[in-house]
């Protein structure tokens, strides 16, 4: 008989609180299901970075080479804004 293999635990999807000050990164943006993250702003991934090279979206901020955060600040303005259209 074969052995089933284990489900894998589905999380209860739950909306980000951003911090006061600070930087965050893509997934606590744009949510991320494995993480169980409800998105701030609901967007792919290949949106988010095609809005950033528009002007869309605001730059962020290196923190190693293949380590990207934005600006808390810059999120919430963003977010204010989005919801004003």
């Amino acid at each position: 008989m074969k052995k089933k293999s284990p489900k894998t635990k589905i999380r209860q999807a739950v909306p980000y609180i951003l911090p006061e000050t600070g930087f965050v990164r893509i997934w606590q943006i744009i949510g991320c299901p494995e993480r169980g993250i409800i998105p701030l702003i609901p967007v792919s991934r290949a949106t988010w970075w095609n809005g950033i090279k528009s002007g869309r979206y605001p730059q962020g901020v290196k923190l190693s080479p293949k380590i990207t955060a934005w600006a808390v600040k810059d999120i919430r303005e963003l977010a204010a804004a989005l919801e004003v259209r």
